[in-house]
């Protein structure tokens, strides 16, 4: 039975709702811290490695391939989450998880390694007060994640119109407005899992999946955070 579904006071099953809700955000932030590890291991190694590095990016089309391979994993998930079984949805996060370490490998070569660990461990304050704000908070936030996923597109926009200015002034405005976008995303994210779980029957393979796609949404969110961030305060190696 869903935890929407007690009709009465009873204790006994608002505290078992309760701890049930906690082991499945406990599993959502475990995805995610292993999926930001994965990503952070096979940066480091890449980005540090001047052999792995050329042999990655050694052409134009090994270049297209680690660019557009993130990309293509997360549009496959997309199509395929509300189908797909617990055992492939995991498998594709980490996957994704792996893509996008390749692809921030080349942050080493640009900014120094106490900018980026700096600029991680704000991006992880930061999203850790409001994840914490999303789960306590009474206010429904639907509204406002919805104005906020339009923003993002928005900036999207911005983003590839100023790869043909090459402002650094748009760059700049571009990545404070993100990181304030993706800080209230990660609000929403947080609450709309919670909400989804409530809603659920129980099943132990959707919880996990549950599990997993929260795991996906936060981690785009401090991923974001953390690279924004690093544009805004890195130092330059």
């Amino acid at each position: 039975m869903s935890c929407t579904n007690f009709k009465t006071p009873n204790t006994i099953n608002l505290e078992t709702c309760n701890e049930s809700l906690k082991d499945c955000m406990t599993r959502v932030y475990k995805h995610m811290f292993l999926g930001l590890s994965l990503t952070g291991f096979i940066a480091y190694i890449v980005g540090t490695t001047p052999a792995v590095h050329q042999a990655i990016f050694g052409s134009y089309i090994k270049m297209a391939f680690v660019i557009l391979a993130p990309f293509a994993l997360l549009t496959l998930y997309s199509i395929k989450s509300t189908t797909m079984r617990y055992t492939t949805a995991k498998s594709l996060f980490y996957t994704f998880s792996c893509a996008i370490g390749v692809l921030l490998s080349s942050i080493f070569l640009v900014y120094t390694n106490i900018s980026i660990a700096r600029a991680f461990f704000i991006a992880a304050s930061m999203f850790g007060s409001m994840s914490l704000y999303g789960y306590v908070t009474k206010k429904d936030l639907t509204d406002i994640g919805s104005f906020l996923i339009m923003g993002v597109f928005g900036l999207m926009i911005l983003f590839v119109i100023n790869i043909f200015l090459d402002s650094t002034v748009m760059q700049t405005l571009i990545s404070i407005a993100a990181i304030v976008m993706f800080l209230g995303l990660t609000a929403y994210d947080t609450q709309k899992i919670k909400q989804t779980y409530l809603k659920l029957e129980g099943e132990p393979e959707i919880v996990k999946k549950v599990a997993i796609h929260g795991a996906l949404d936060l981690y785009l969110d401090i991923i974001n955070i953390f690279i924004h961030l690093l544009h805004f305060i890195g130092e330059k190696d």
